[in-house]
This record gives structure tokens, sequence and C-alpha cells, in this order.
């Protein structure tokens, strides 16, 4: 495998915010825990938040999309989502009493999957959804960021996921945005970057987050 980068605290989770705000997991893409997240992170503990970023892939990440691939085929789904319930069982214990998760790509599939569980009380998926074989009831308010160009696999387009939500009775909101492809709010991989696109979709994220968890 190439074009692989080390990351600092390999495999342990990033915290930033004060212990007992409201939580929220921020679960990376296929391309690994790059530093980008750290920003985003940042933002959402400057406004109130505990944010816990874990890392699925044990310390390496890449910016490469061949890379990302097979470092996303070697991933344990059920390893990835007891993790998040691990961190979720902590913020509990450090005082936080309401818990939202962000996910992007991956990290979106994964959130929307962990919901289902309804341990979270908010989630948020980038340029992700669920196929009706995957698709549970979902028992949280959801908000989804679509990519105006993107590619979707049989069954898993926004319009069927979205309507698969509303039919099960879940407040879903969602975004498109134009001039943007997959993974335009990733900061760390340039050539699919939209900086105008990605702040106004963290500033919706932020907000949803902020009215939903607020305690």
């Amino acid at each position: 495998m190439a074009e692989l980068i080390e990351i600092p605290s390999p495999g342990i989770p990033l915290y930033f915010g004060e212990l007992g705000n409201p939580a929220v997991l921020l679960v990376h893409d296929w391309y690994g825990r790059l530093p980008a997240l750290d920003d985003y992170a940042k933002a959402l503990a400057h406004v109130g938040f505990r944010v816990i970023v874990p890392d699925l892939y044990s310390g390496v990440a890449t910016t490469d999309p061949d890379t990302a691939e097979s470092l996303m085929q070697q991933l344990d789904v059920g390893t990835a989502l007891a993790l998040l319930d691990e961190e979720i069982r902590t913020a509990h214990l450090e005082g936080s009493g309401r818990i939202g998760t962000v996910g992007f790509s991956m990290g979106g599939w994964l959130a929307l999957l962990h919901a289902q569980g309804g341990a979270t009380d908010a989630v948020v998926a980038y340029y992700a959804t669920l196929t009706p074989s995957e698709h549970g009831v979902i028992p949280c308010p959801v908000q989804l960021h679509f990519a105006e160009t993107d590619d979707w696999g049989a069954e898993a387009d926004p319009e069927s996921f979205v309507n698969n939500l509303k039919d099960h009775g879940t407040p879903v909101a969602e975004f498109s945005y134009l001039d943007t492809v997959h993974s335009f709010a990733n900061a760390s991989v340039p050539e699919s970057f939209s900086p105008s696109a990605a702040a106004l979709a963290y500033a919706r994220s932020a907000g949803f987050l902020e009215d939903e968890l607020d305690d």
C-alpha cells in the first residue's frame, strides 16, 4: 500500500471542548483522520460542544483515492460501530447529556448506520446514504449534505434514501451544493475541496446541532 500518512495520536481519539458540554462525534471519511478534521472540530468546540474525533485506521491516513479505498475495505464495520458506542458511553460518564454524530462519506454511512441504535440525538451525514437493505428506522433528526455531482450505487441514491427516511417518520433536512463533487468539505483533499460550499455546510451543521443538542 502506498501514499500513507502517519497521523498524531494513532488509534487514540482526539478531544476538543469542555467536559460536560453536549458531545459530537466527528467520523472521518475513507481518507482517514486528516488535519482538516481538526479545524472542523475546533470550530464546533468554539460554539460549545465537546468534540470527539476517533481514528478508525489506527494511525494512518492518505490523500490518494486508491489507497483510501484499500483502507476502507480493511475496516471492520462492527469494530468501528463499537468504537462509536464506547466514545458515547464515555461522553455520558463525563457529563454530556446529549450526543450528536457528524460523518463524512464512509463516516457519514457509519454515522447513519449507528444512529439506528438510538444512542445519538442527532446525525449529520455528508455525501452518504443507506441502501434499503441497510436502512432501519433512525429515531433522531437527520441532516444531509450532498454534492451536485456524485456517483451512487444501486438503490443508494439520495432521493430514495430521503423518501425512506420520510416514510419512517424521521425528521430530515437535505442540502445540495452547486458546482461541487464528492468530498467537497475535506480541505485536506484540494482537488475536490470547495471552500464556499464547505463553509455553508458547516454553518448549517453547527446550527442544526445547536438546535437538537441544546440541554
